[in-house]
């Protein structure tokens, strides 16, 4: 379906992003207009040159205007660079604007807007978007504004020199006018396919990337580069529609304007030779005619630009339009500091509009509880632990902190007293020390030192060449399971939360690993507020109490033995899984 043409308001809200710079933009178009002026000179140059010049035989004639000319040149290119230079600076300024807002709205969004967005799409956005919108509203703005002001001056030139002959260009113009219409409007769509093509092929990259362990693990080489390929290919396809409506654009100008050119030739040829008109007229109206034809091109392949860019304008403020679905309520408060108590009155959840995940949850989780999540996959435990950051709001009921409504205080608050260790550590690409830091930015070297000694991470840190300045890789892969979540530890011992999040992984370590890690947890977990999402028995027996989710039902809370004792859900998933687990380990010990 097509989409409607731009509307004023955006056309102001893409002009926003330039008004801060309009002094730089102001000098570059002065300077292109100096040059074009100039340039619309050179035409009045050579009737001098043909009709005095060279009629009168003299040399110093001849040379003065080709010295003239050669200044003109000069000039030219001087006020040329300057132009560009002027650009450039304004379009690189704006595209750093856009960027730093985009960026910071993209990180305004909530979590379900990324669990439901590709990162490759939304780096492609980020990244070659918003240098195109940058084109959009700098360069191809100053060319637009450039070729209408010199076609007006041309086209005023030549009424005064022969308003019969200018007839012909004016004639022209309206059939231009449609047929540049017409292939702008294709253009602009086939711009927006352009665009997600390439996003489409971001996103599979950046996914491949991210899987590349599984994707080698499997042998799959070849089958995501076919899949690229075909991505890729469907980037051809649409680009080469684009390069059609191009290729068609430029002869179907120039074919009208080679039109108009032969009428004026013929029709001047007859002035000519009625002694209407001198030889130096023609020949300078036929260069006027050829510079304002080119120009008339010119500004076809720039208005089909602008279409063509409006795709990536559009996608570019489809994402800073979209607004948070969890947002600070007007007026909420600045949550101090918590002794600890979680609540949950009455907690159901949904994802959009699909079956609840959670239904009519209540627990109190008391200060200094060690709380710990069981139950069988897809009974909803990750999505209990994600309520208390208020990562998503509850679909009815409410979740507190200290009795307060995690909705009536800042997101920002709230957080700043919790702490997530999660199952899968992913680390920043900087080092080891800035990867720790990330929970206290402002902490001193002792209390980096200490937050790492106490997380068991500080001996194998400092046995490293480079110590707490080894860079970790992307994602952490330089270093072990175990060596990542230690340092998560560490960043979480040195924010010194009450509430802890642990969405407990260790059955994955080898007992080393896990031994160092096990301590550096129950280090952690001292005295603080924890809810543990368990997979080992070894986490379950530190809880205080453990519930039991099953379809997204509270179906039982209470100590471990307690629960043993009731013979129920709890008993039958220790009986099958963690018993079986902690033997096998046991064994291995």
């Amino acid at each position: 379906m097509p989409r409607p043409p731009i509307r004023r308001a955006q056309w102001r809200r893409l002009l926003s992003y330039v008004r801060p710079y309009k002094n730089l933009l102001g000098i570059a178009l002065l300077a292109r207009m100096i040059a074009s002026g100039v340039f619309l000179a050179l035409p009045a140059l050579i009737q001098h040159v043909v009709d005095s010049a060279l009629s009168s035989g003299e040399m110093a004639r001849l040379n003065a205007s080709i010295l003239l000319m050669l200044a003109l040149f000069a000039l030219i290119a001087v006020a040329s660079m300057v132009g560009n230079y002027y650009t450039n600076v304004a379009g690189e300024r704006v595209v750093n604007d856009l960027r730093r807002q985009l960026y910071a709205h993209l990180q305004s969004l909530s979590l379900r807007f990324f669990s439901e967005q590709h990162v490759g799409s939304l780096v492609s956005r980020l990244t070659g978007d918003v240098t195109t919108v940058r084109r959009l509203l700098t360069a191809d703005l100053v060319r637009l504004t450039r070729h209408v002001l010199t076609i007006a001056g041309g086209v005023l030139v030549m009424l005064l020199l022969n308003w019969r002959l200018t007839l012909f260009i004016v004639a022209g113009v309206p059939v231009f006018i449609v047929v540049s219409l017409l292939i702008s409007r294709l253009a602009r769509r086939g711009g927006r396919r352009v665009q997600d093509q390439v996003a489409e092929t971001a996103s599979i990259a950046a996914e491949v990337f991210q899987n590349v362990r599984s994707v080698k693990g499997f042998v799959r080489e070849n089958y995501e580069t076919a899949r690229y390929v075909q991505a890729t290919g469907n980037v051809l396809g649409a680009a080469l529609r684009q390069a059609r409506l191009h290729a068609l654009l430029n002869p179907l100008v120039d074919f009208l304007f080679l039109i108009t050119i032969a009428l004026i030739v013929w029709y001047g040829g007859r002035e000519v030779m009625g002694g209407r008109l001198s030889s130096g007229e023609l020949v300078a109206f036929l260069v006027y005619a050829a510079v304002i034809g080119q120009m008339f091109a010119d500004l076809a392949g720039v208005a089909a630009q602008f279409q063509e860019t409006l795709g990536a304008t559009e996608r570019v403020f489809e994402l800073l339009d979209t607004a948070p679905d969890v947002q600070d309520a007007p007026g909420a408060a600045t949550l101090g500091d918590v002794q600890g108590r979680i609540t949950f009155e009455g907690v159901s959840f949904a994802y959009d509009d699909r079956q609840p995940v959670l239904r009519n949850i209540n627990l109190d989780i008391a200060p200094g509880e060690i709380l710990a999540l069981v139950g069988p996959s897809g009974s909803g435990k990750s999505t209990l632990f994600n309520l208390i950051p208020r990562f998503y709001d509850v679909t009815s009921g409410a979740v507190s902190v200290d009795g307060r409504d995690v909705r009536a205080v800042t997101q920002a608050s709230l957080r700043a007293q919790i702490a997530i260790v999660p199952q899968e550590t992913l680390l920043f690409s900087g080092s080891i020390r800035e990867n720790i830091l990330y929970g206290r930015l402002d902490a001193s070297e002792a209390d980096l030192v200490a937050a790492a000694t106490a997380a068991n991470a500080h001996d194998f840190i400092a046995g490293l060449p480079d110590g707490y300045e080894t860079t970790v890789g992307e994602r952490g892969v330089r270093l072990s399971g175990g060596q990542r979540q230690r340092i998560a530890i560490a960043r979480a011992i040195l924010k010194n939360p009450r509430i802890l999040l642990l969405d407990e992984a260790t059955s994955s370590l080898d007992n080393e690993s896990e031994q160092l890690v096990q301590e550096a947890l129950e280090r952690l977990m001292q005295g603080r507020t924890t809810v543990i999402i368990a997979h080992r028995l070894s986490t379950i027996r530190v809880a205080h109490r453990i519930a039991v989710l099953q379809r997204g039902h509270l179906v039982e809370l209470g100590s471990h033995d307690q629960l043993m004792a009731r013979g129920g859900l709890y008993a039958r998933l220790y009986e099958m899984q963690f018993r079986e687990t902690d033997l096998l380990a046991d064994g291995a010990r």
